[in-house]
């Protein structure tokens, strides 16, 4: 398992939507299954059994909501912080080529650099091209150093030292960033109250001892695709709201060196 990943991860997308989709229908026919068997009990007559299911159904849109905030937020530093790398290899590289000696070289190694940067997207590949690229910002802060010592008074030289740092501090936070998922404990909440509001609205609808709608299957639906999109924003490497990294691309085309 990739750092960062949660147990849930073993699964694909379209597995996960699929079984919430389950999920819930076989909540609703076990809730409806029960409140045919328990019928309407003489004290139950007066109760607002109605109220009670859509109060449990409100809070479950409200820990959607609140759970597919938390994943947007997240998918949106992780944006920023592409574009913010971006910026600063691009600041570090032109820099690199205003430096009084070892120009060419440094360049070279922050061309490699951003081409694992760019192949670490693959998640089978991740932990291995997460170590060459530390390893690639240990030998740029080798080759950086003597050159800011030999030349102390150098503008460029302490300029060019000060966007490295920068841009292995963000790499730092690339990576933090991506081991910031949504916690266990949420999406264990989310899918026990999403098993007992829809088991609740089966039950409401077996004590009436009506026959089953057919809305329950694009309910069903629905609230698999929100809690689906979420686990989709929640999950860094995979799925069709991956970030993207075309910030970087456009950073190694205009590292390409003349002809």
């Amino acid at each position: 398992m990739v750092p960062g990943d949660e147990p849930l991860d073993v699964f694909p997308l379209w597995a996960l939507l699929v079984a919430i989709m389950l999920l819930v229908l076989l909540s609703i026919e076990g809730g409806y299954r029960l409140g045919k068997f328990v019928g309407r009990p003489e004290q139950e007559k007066d109760t607002p059994l109605g109220e009670m299911v859509g109060a449990t159904l409100g809070l479950l849109a409200f820990l959607l909501a609140f759970t597919f905030g938390l994943a947007a937020s997240r998918y949106d530093t992780r944006r920023e912080l592409v574009l913010d790398e971006a910026n600063a290899i691009g600041t570090t590289y032109l820099r690199a080529a205003m430096l009084p000696e070892g120009g060419d070289e440094l360049r070279a190694l922050l061309r490699q650099y951003v081409d694992l940067r760019l192949a670490a997207t693959d998640p089978r590949q991740l932990p291995q091209l997460i170590r060459r690229s530390e390893l690639l910002q240990n030998r740029l802060w080798e080759r950086s150093i003597p050159i800011a010592t030999r030349h102390p008074d150098s503008i460029v030289a302490g300029l060019f030292v000060q966007s490295l740092n920068e841009m292995i501090d963000i790499h730092a936070k690339r990576l933090a960033h991506g081991r910031n998922r949504i916690p266990p404990a949420i999406w264990a909440a989310l899918y026990g109250v999403t098993v007992l509001s829809f088991a609740a609205l089966g039950y409401h609808a077996g004590l009436a001892r009506g026959r089953r709608s057919p809305a329950v299957v694009p309910v069903a639906f629905t609230f698999a695709v929100v809690i689906g999109l979420i686990a989709d924003l929640d999950r860094p490497r995979e799925g069709a709201l991956t970030v993207s990294q075309q910030p970087l691309i456009d950073v190694r085309q205009s590292m390409n060196p003349p002809p």
